[in-house]
Parts: structure tokens; sequence; C-alpha cells
């Protein structure tokens, strides 16, 4: 017969134990550069619609493409608008009716084109875009202060903007 005492002694350990577990593991699997982990937006689906390319704008005044098939309005990609600027190949199609292929995911409806009438929209290989500020230029989102960067500028820098008048009276 096992004694009360005894199996309080060890219950103690084991709760501990579990209560520990339960407070570190949702650290232990966290992401490691602290940013939340993506939605699984599912496989990737392939597409082809025909009709007529339609241009409009963003808030931003960026070109967007669209083209409506079957009562649904698809937004045509051809990669990143900031990219782009007033260059998108798509702007060619506007007007006219034209078939394009491309990709997307399952209750979206931004198509991503990678042909239209058969030919392919860019290159195969790593998208002009791909690369970041330094292999872009002063067109990427991250560029600022007229030189590459993590897209911060020198008001939101850490560490900056200090006042380096105390600096120089402790010397």
């Amino acid at each position: 017969m096992v004694r009360p005492a005894l199996s309080r002694r060890a219950f103690l350990p084991v709760a501990g134990l579990a209560a520990l577990l339960l407070i570190v593991a949702p650290v232990l699997g966290a992401n490691p550069n602290g940013k939340p982990a993506k939605a699984d937006k599912g496989p990737e689906l392939t597409r082809t619609l025909t009709g007529n390319v339609v241009s409009s704008e963003d808030a931003k005044g960026r070109a967007v493409f669209t083209m409506v098939v079957d009562g649904v309005t698809w937004e045509l990609s051809a990669g990143p608008r900031w990219f782009w600027g007033a260059n998108n190949p798509l702007a060619a199609f506007v007007g006219k009716s034209v078939e394009v292929t491309g990709t997307y995911h399952a209750g979206e409806t931004e198509l991503d084109v990678a042909t239209v009438n058969g030919n392919p929209l860019r290159t195969a290989g790593r998208p002009p875009w791909a690369g970041g500020p330094k292999a872009v230029g002063a067109s990427h989102p991250g560029w600022k202060d007229g030189k590459p960067g993590k897209g911060h500028g020198r008001e939101n820098a850490p560490g900056q903007l200090k006042d380096k008048s105390k600096a120089s009276a402790a010397d």
C-alpha cells in the first residue's frame, strides 16, 4: 500500500513540469523572426480566361487591370504594381479581347498572368523585381534616403536621431 504523503510528493513535480510545458510550448513553436506565419493559401490553380482587358487606377494612382468572365471580375497581375509603374506589360492589351493564362488560389480572383494569346508575358526564371532594393534600385519600396535599406528611413531608424549634444558635453 502506498502512503498518501508519498503520492503527494510525486504529484507536485509532475504538476510543475506540466505547468512549465503549457507556458513554454507556444514559445517553442513560434516563428524565430517574430513575424506571424502566413496562412497557407492552398495550391496554385491554372486558369485560362478570354475577355476584354479593362484598366482603372488604385488609391495610389497605379494601373489595375481586370477582365470580367462569366460575371466574375478577375484582377490581372503581371507582378508588383510598384515595379511596373507606367510600363506594365498588360497595358498593351487594354480594350482588346485576349486569352490569358495564369495561376490563382481557390477562392481568390487575382490571376497571375503567365501568357497572353499564347505568348509569355515575361521571360522564364527569376522575376525582374526580385532581389530587394540593392538589385532593383530606387523604385523598390525598401529604397530610402538615396540608398537601399530596410524601409525605415533616417526618421524611423532606431538610434539615428539621438541627441548628440549630450554625448559631446560628456567628453
